[in-house]
């Protein structure tokens, strides 16, 4: 019986744009080229430090020691089978798709399993054809190593967990920035890589919630009749905030923070309302209860 352990390594996962349709139209023509394919990939992935572990229909799964080699290696095997696939004709193309993740997972024999492993190929069906999609722990330690770009993808969700995986196109060919030259004065890496980093989209929102609680504000100071009737639409423009700054945040689980902005909603207005008691103390317990209880159901 073969002995089962833990390790943290990077999974690499493959698998063919359109393969039932390739198969459909050429059965023996497309087997031939997957099997030319999966050859180069092999010895690619070997060329890097990596391990073939398994492979299916169209599919394949490797894990590598360095995730910087994992990276090398899926952008060497894209660049070789577009000068393969420049050779066919354009609906006989076999375009590979691959997703890499660095994650912890369980291994059994020469096979691994585990949530690693399902982040890679969930992964590897959002890249498009001939593209590579990566993980942010992957990106964490290859984003000034490779000399490729990336473009942020936002979070992806996975089946079984919770929060969504923060991910990442590697931009390759054309569309890679090419390789700047360090300064003579301060030496730089000889591969820098341009990251095609999006504005944040609650950006603008936030400015419009900030002018509008400015104008409230003003308003009512400019009429002043001993109320500061203000404080109620400000409290919910905040709320209206935070809620979504949660919708984009990636750090803190979303279920947890939107219980938190709600407790907070409630403190403000118990304050605002001030009459000598903290009756926002019971629906806090209230609040604190179902977080504490989903924090344990989780362990």
């Amino acid at each position: 019986m073969s002995e089962t352990r833990r390790k943290l390594t990077t999974i690499f996962c493959a698998d063919v744009q359109d393969y039932t349709r390739l198969m459909g139209a050429d059965e023996e023509g497309t087997l031939a080229a997957l099997k030319r394919c999966r050859e180069a990939m092999g010895r690619l992935i070997e060329s890097h430090g990596g391990r073939v572990i398994n492979t299916w229909g169209d599919g394949l799964i490797a894990d590598f020691p360095s995730v910087v080699e994992a990276v090398r290696a899926a952008v060497d095997t894209q660049n070789e089978l577009a000068g393969f696939n420049a050779r066919r004709p354009q609906d006989g193309r076999m375009l590979f798709r691959i997703g890499i993740n660095l994650g912890d997972v369980i291994v059994e024999g020469d096979d691994i399993y585990g949530d690693g492993v399902n982040i890679a190929a969930r992964l590897q069906t959002s890249a498009s054809a001939g593209g590579i999609v990566i993980s942010s722990t992957v990106y964490d330690q290859v984003r000034n190593k490779v000399a490729v770009g990336f473009e942020f993808l936002g979070p992806l969700m996975v089946k079984n967990v919770d929060e969504g995986v923060p991910s990442y196109a590697v931009k390759i060919g054309d569309e890679a920035p090419p390789p700047q030259r360090p300064s003579p004065l301060r030496p730089q890496p000889t591969a820098e890589i341009a990251e095609a980093r999006p504005v944040p989209a609650g950006r603008r929102l936030f400015a419009v919630l900030g002018v509008i609680a400015a104008v409230l504000i003003g308003i009512n100071l400019l009429s002043w009749q001993g109320v500061f009737w203000a404080r109620f639409p400000v409290l919910a423009l905040a709320v209206v905030a935070a809620f979504a700054w949660n919708r984009s945040q990636i750090l803190f689980n979303r279920k947890v923070t939107s219980l938190a902005i709600v407790a907070l909603g409630m403190v403000g207005i118990n304050l605002f309302t001030w009459t000598g008691q903290f009756w926002a103390v019971w629906p806090i317990l209230g609040i604190a209860a179902v977080m504490g209880l989903r924090w344990s159901m989780r362990r």
